[in-house]
């Protein structure tokens, strides 16, 4: 089982950090270093796929599990997953080597059309936030 660590960022204005990647929306994740713990792993991953230089760790927020196919490898995926807060005045960079393609704040109001476009575990993790 491969595990990662991931965060929902806000900002002061409740909006949430989306990123674009390999044709959906998600959330900045990555798999856990040797030596690190998870919420060590989860803000160097947010720090690393979006640029910002800050993020804030507040509360765990749920667990996801999601299978995919390496070459001829079925992996399962185990990915923990943290509420931060970063400030809207922080610049965005896109990792370009994770082909993250657009970094988004998005309104709640707005997180419809962006879910739709999502996988399913991010659905998950978006929900427990909002709900």
């Amino acid at each position: 089982m491969h595990v990662a660590g991931g965060g929902l960022v806000i900002n002061e204005n409740e909006e949430l950090l989306m990123i674009f990647r390999r044709g959906a929306w998600d959330l900045p994740k990555g798999h856990l270093d040797k030596g690190e713990t998870i919420e060590e792993c989860a803000l160097r991953e947010v720090r690393e796929e979006t640029g910002l230089q800050n993020p804030e760790l507040k509360q765990f927020l749920a667990t996801t599990y999601h299978s995919y196919e390496q070459g001829t490898h079925h992996i399962m995926k185990e990915s923990h997953w943290f509420l931060m807060k970063s400030a809207l005045a922080e610049k965005l960079i896109g990792q370009t080597e994770e082909d993250i393609e657009k970094i988004e704040w998005v309104k709640k109001e707005d997180m419809n059309q962006y879910l739709a476009k999502a996988y399913p575990s991010i659905r998950d993790v978006v929900n427990a936030y909002l709900s």
